[in-house]
């Protein structure tokens, strides 16, 4: 045996992970199941995919205030609305944002989300998430229940609701279900777990997945 000794084994980087609050409970929940102790998790509001022109600024400022005691700063975003704006910013600040148009993209995988994106592009996606609290962040949101007369302007060019599932929950799928009729549109479900989410966060990060 040679050239072994004094030899320490190399760490994984020291990873903030900046993410939409929507992603939180199953972003800690892939990171605790893959074992990845050197990655720490801070989030911004989930109610600003309603806002998304303020996501890039309030997304730099929380840069500034985290990153110091860091290797790298990653960002678990889509461009989510922002027009380009996101990826501008985070180049500025020297940030890379994790592979993926939308953050629904980030639990279906690449290649399931874009077959159901171009089937039927008048699509609305719901998360376990974004179930649990449609009535705040989308009824309450976007002002529905005090001006009913706005479904149309929102949800007219959507033809169905696409429930992403997490978890295998019947009340929560009777909840989207529920959504899906509110809003006047056809109902899927389709069953993702937390794979995708672990494919992509496992890669830019810089270790493996196996959940």
């Amino acid at each position: 045996m040679t050239g072994t000794t004094g030899m320490t084994p190399s760490r994984p980087p020291r990873t903030l992970i900046i993410a939409c609050g929507a992603l939180a409970q199953e972003l800690l929940a892939v990171i605790e199941a893959n074992g990845w102790s050197h990655m720490s998790v801070t989030c911004l509001p989930a109610d600003l995919h309603n806002r998304p022109e303020r996501i890039p600024e309030l997304l730099r400022a929380k840069i500034r205030d985290t990153r110091d005691g860091y290797d790298q700063v990653l960002a678990l975003y889509g461009d989510c609305g922002t027009g380009g704006l996101l990826d501008t910013m985070l180049a500025e600040e020297g940030v890379a944002r994790i592979d993926g148009a939308h953050c629904y993209e980030f639990y279906a995988g690449h290649d399931v989300f874009e077959d159901m994106h171009e089937r039927e592009i008048g699509t609305f996606y719901l998360t376990d998430y974004l179930v649990r609290h449609f009535d705040r962040l989308i009824i309450q949101g976007l002002g529905l229940d005090r001006h009913p007369e706005l479904f149309p302007m929102y949800f007219g060019n959507y033809n169905r609701l696409v429930y992403l599932a997490q978890t295998e929950d019947p009340a929560l799928t009777d909840r989207a279900r529920a959504a899906a009729d509110r809003l006047g549109l056809a109902f899927e479900r389709h069953q993702t777990g937390m794979n995708g989410l672990a494919e992509f966060l496992g890669p830019a990060a810089g270790v493996p997945s196996h959940v």
